[in-house]
């Protein structure tokens, strides 16, 4: 299990300003959580080098990069042991086509979100990946129609 960070109030304000934008220069978050900027440097530099934050990411709109369809996958396995799981979840890293995972509880094992130009560039992901795989006794496909609710970094603040 993760160790839990110890973190104060300004380090959650830093980390809030660097959730909503990365590129926010270290100043203007200093003036905001009411530091020095070269606190604010050195706890950004903390919060790095203890995995507080694991990487500056850029939030990008796929319809403006090519054509994707956002698939859901279910998929049970055989047996729910640690060794299937764990074969399973490293199948999955590997997989270009799977943009996020999770292990989950209930009647599944996992919950697959996979992106693909087409349906049958699904077809061949779900023929080549999924129904070959000896551990996975079932999956289930869903397609998503629209978008709802998209990843926000100013709604991830509620996490903190």
């Amino acid at each position: 299990m993760t160790e839990s960070a110890d973190l104060d109030i300004f380090d959650h304000r830093i980390i809030a300003a660097v959730r909503r934008n990365t590129l926010e220069p270290a100043r203007t978050i200093a003036g905001r959580v009411g530091l020095s900027e070269s606190a604010v440097l050195r706890r950004l530099r903390r919060l790095r080098a203890t995995g507080v934050i694991v990487a500056d990411v850029a939030v990008i709109d796929p319809a403006r990069l090519q054509p994707t369809i956002t698939i859901h996958v279910l998929v049970e396995l055989h047996q729910s042991n640690l060794r299937a799981e764990q074969a399973f979840a490293q199948k999955m890293q590997r997989q270009p086509e799977v943009v996020a995972a999770w292990n989950v509880t209930g009647r599944t094992d996992f919950l697959l979100i996979v992106a693909v130009a087409s349906i049958e560039d699904y077809q061949r992901f779900s023929d080549e990946i999924l129904a070959a795989d000896d551990d996975v006794r079932m999956f289930e496909t869903l397609v998503s129609l629209r978008e709802i609710v998209r990843f926000d970094p100013l709604r991830a603040d509620r996490l903190v």
